[in-house]
């Protein structure tokens, strides 16, 4: 039974060995996100155990009991995989998340004796229950809230967008081809999952050299490649400084400040739209470019930008330059945005001077 099991999951094994050995040795992510997808990791390699033990069981009349608590397990089990991924990868997530799954649980488990979900007869025969198809209902509202929440965070950069993609790619072929090709692709699940998580991993670390840390937004070296990639297409530059940080710095501590950079920059990721790019490029400096944008989307976003900011409890400068035809070099486009920017502090400053700024 040993030798079928590892000949059946021998390369979900290393896959996950592999991924486990990543996380051990990766300095991108922080402690508590690597507890949580060592979680997952775990979670995924105790599934292919139920599933194979389950699978043994159809041929065996006998084990018709064990092979109906497996089921319930392995119903349960692809909902909060899903639902683990999404406390492990967003942010903020609250363990409220997981009540779906729980409840799904519940009932799967329930259906052991009453077949609401599903049904094993006498005969070790299965069957579906009028709520049969619950389980995949369930797992698929949260492969919809898993890339829901995957896009809203991202920049929307084409290296952010594939392993998303393939991350979605996986989850919904789970769902789906076991429709199409019968209960034996749930062999292969954990496998599926298992591979598309580390690809995901993978391309998250390519991308920490593209972005800054603290606030999420592409880093200067982003920014030195994109202006160089298609520079015709940057018909907009927008620049952004905070205004007051180093007196939140030096009233209230750099964990402050590292607060007001992070609040800022979630306003600013909120009001992008398509074909806009946000990077932190310094301290408090920031730079939007717009691609291939008209004027009007360009102050339509400053707007919404300052409408953002408004609601919180910092304040910002902000000055832009635009080329209709994109001929304008954008080092120059840089300088005009800049001085449009500092001359905006600076007028702030008059009004409101530097002892205001702690906090509003």
């Amino acid at each position: 039974m040993i030798k079928e099991y590892l000949l059946q999951n021998w390369s979900l094994i290393l896959v996950l060995a592999a991924f486990a050995i990543a996380l051990r040795i990766t300095v991108f992510w922080d402690e508590k996100t690597i507890k949580r997808m060592y979680v997952l990791i775990i979670g995924v390699y105790l599934l292919s155990l139920v599933v194979f033990v389950e699978f043994n069981c159809t041929a065996q009349v006998e084990y018709r009991t064990l092979r109906s608590i497996l089921m319930a397990l392995r119903y349960s089990a692809t909902p909060f995989i899903i639902s683990q991924i999404i406390y492990t990868l967003v942010k903020k997530q609250t363990l409220y998340i997981f009540i779906p799954s729980i409840i799904l649980t519940v009932i799967d488990f329930v259906s052991i004796f009453t077949g609401i979900v599903f049904r094993i007869d006498e005969n070790n025969t299965f069957s579906r229950g009028p709520l049969g198809y619950l389980p995949f209902i369930v797992a698929g509202a949260y492969c919809a809230a898993l890339v829901y929440f995957l896009f809203k965070r991202c920049n929307m950069k084409l290296m952010e967008i594939v392993p998303i993609a393939f991350l979605s790619l996986a989850l919904l072929s789970d769902l789906i081809f076991p429709f199409v090709f019968g209960s034996d692709f749930s062999k292969i699940f954990c496998s599926t999952i298992a591979i598309a998580l580390f690809v995901y991993y993978v391309f998250e670390i390519l991308q920490q050299t593209k972005k800054d840390s603290l606030t999420g937004l592409l880093n200067r070296h982003a920014y030195n490649a994109d202006i160089c990639k298609n520079p015709e297409e940057i018909t907009a530059l927008i620049s952004i400084d905070m205004n007051g940080l180093k007196v939140i710095n030096d009233t209230q501590g750099h964990a402050a400040g590292d607060e007001a950079l992070v609040t800022l920059a979630l306003c600013f990721r909120r009001a992008l739209k398509s074909r806009q790019f946000g990077y932190r490029i310094g301290g408090d400096e920031f730079v939007i470019l717009c691609r291939k944008a008209r004027q009007d989307e360009m102050m339509d976003l400053i707007r919404r930008i300052e409408t953002n900011v408004s609601e919180t409890k910092y304040h910002c400068s902000v000055g832009y330059s635009y080329s209709p035809d994109g001929k304008n070099p954008v080092d120059d486009m840089l300088k005009e945005s800049d001085m449009m920017m500092y001359a905006m502090k600076e007028r702030f400053y008059k009004e409101r001077g530097k002892a205001s700024l702690k906090v509003r």
